[in-house]
């Protein structure tokens, strides 16, 4: 029997497997949760003009954590599994420092870009007066944070690539009650410290970003670690970035498509006034909040995946895919059912301002519609990046966006009213959902083995 025969991830059933692997996935994805309540509360508490300014800037901030962590990250992790799948430790060895160059290669690009481009691009999506001034103080120090989270979660991707769940999830639950904290003291200023407003927020997002780099790396360079960050010049070769690029690099449309989409969409909803965009903020960041659900079960799919396809099993790499697209959606139909009954019980945690609590209201009831098919296209992204075959998700990305770009013109042009453009928002999820479902279906993923 070979070694990659061996791999606990060939021989254990399918849906129990994928439930232990999801189990710490799920633990980060309740902090990363519990976050976006804590922040939406407080910048609350600052006012509407706030609560819009973070609107404006959050799909960047939720963009450069899945471009780092899903989209570039995936890559890494589809890369490692499918090294360990193959039986080959000399390319194990040598894949996280390859990812670690990458990973602050893409920190300081698009940090820079937000400091430099962010300000026009707020106003372009529609922000102005004092909406454009809490988001550009937000993103300014946010900037610095981006460079810190594609590191840090370029780590996290290695951690995951090698089948261990559980020290990203941990890293990522510490990084979150951190950014909490600090985020709630300064942008309040609790106990005595300063009241910084929107800026202590993004200072919150700061402090972790810094504590979760610092964390990651303090893992992977001890020797218990399935698999070691070692800096060795020599680990530098070409074939190994293009293994990890080739499926990040890809990927990394999937997350930009995504965040055109919601800025799309809120340059949309502005057309109906400050409350309708803080309205939608607080409902469309229930779909980003759910997100990290469906990737807490995709991402737990792409090590199964990417060591079968790895060690030539085509046949379980695909039944896994299934399995977790399955599982996504029905989490996510459930969250959906019970907001789109009581849409009450998510607005009113964050604001109280009628046409706010009007435009939330509506929107969950419409998206709720589309979430199970957002969950399954979701996983089955993480699942295609394990078997290195991500073009089919990504164009199911791709009909999302065209879904909503040319329905929102056509909706635009004839002045439709606030819930056409909800609809719409929900056929865009279910024609995401379906594209990947088809795309992985038709896609082959390789060349199966015959093992005795």
């Amino acid at each position: 029997m070979t070694a990659a025969a061996e791999h606990p991830l060939l021989a254990r059933p399918i849906l129990p497997t994928l439930a232990a692997l999801a189990a710490p996935n799920t633990l980060a994805m309740m902090s990363s949760t519990l976050v976006g309540i804590a922040e939406t509360t407080y910048v609350g508490r600052l006012g509407i003009p706030s609560l819009a300014g973070l609107t404006v800037v959050f799909p960047l901030i939720m963009m450069m954590g899945m471009m780092s962590g899903g989209a570039m990250g995936g890559g890494v992790s589809s890369a490692i599994s499918r090294s360990l799948g193959a039986g080959d430790p000399s390319r194990t060895a040598a894949l996280p420092m390859c990812a670690t160059v990458i990973g602050l290669t893409g920190g300081v690009f698009f940090s820079s870009l937000m400091w430099l481009v962010g300000p026009a691009l707020f106003g372009i999506m529609g922000a102005k007066g004092a909406v454009l001034i809490q988001a550009i103080a937000y993103s300014r120090v946010a900037a610095f944070a981006v460079l810190l989270m594609w590191v840090s979660n370029t780590l996290g991707a290695v951690m995951r690539g090698g089948g261990r769940m559980g020290p990203p999830a941990a890293i990522g639950l510490i990084g979150g009650v951190c950014q909490i904290l600090v985020g709630g003291l300064l942008s309040l200023g609790l106990f005595g410290a300063p009241r910084l407003g929107i800026t202590g927020v993004a200072l919150g997002l700061l402090a972790s970003s810094a504590l979760t780099l610092t964390l990651g790396l303090v893992f992977l360079r001890q020797r218990a670690a399935q698999v070691r960050l070692t800096f060795r010049p020599d680990y530098l070769r070409r074939p190994l970035f293009a293994d990890i690029l080739r499926v990040g690099a890809l990927a990394v449309l999937s997350p930009l498509q995504s965040t055109t989409t919601v800025m799309v969409l809120t340059g949309l909803v502005a057309r109906f006034g400050v409350e309708a965009v803080a309205g939608y903020g607080i409902g469309a960041r229930l779909e980003f909040l759910l997100i990290p659900l469906a990737f807490s079960i995709g991402v737990a799919s792409l090590p199964m995946v990417g060591v079968a396809i790895g060690s030539g099993r085509i046949d379980r790499a695909k039944r896994v895919a299934w399995t977790s697209a399955a599982a996504a959606a029905a989490a996510l139909g459930a969250v959906a059912i019970v907001f789109a009954i009581w849409p009450q019980l998510w607005a009113g945690l964050f604001t109280h301002a009628p046409g706010a609590v009007d435009a939330t209201a509506k929107y969950l009831r419409f998206a709720a519609l589309g979430f199970p098919f957002l969950g399954a296209g979701l996983s089955l992204y993480f699942s295609a990046q394990g078997a290195g075959r991500i073009g089919g998700p990504i164009l199911a990305q791709s009909s999302r966006l065209a879904v909503v770009v040319i329905g929102g013109s056509i909706l635009a042009a004839i002045h439709a009213p606030m819930a056409a453009l909800f609809a719409l928002i929900s056929l865009s999820m279910i024609a995401l959902g379906l594209g990947a479902m088809l795309a992985v279906r038709l896609t082959p993923w390789g060349v199966a083995t015959t093992r005795a």
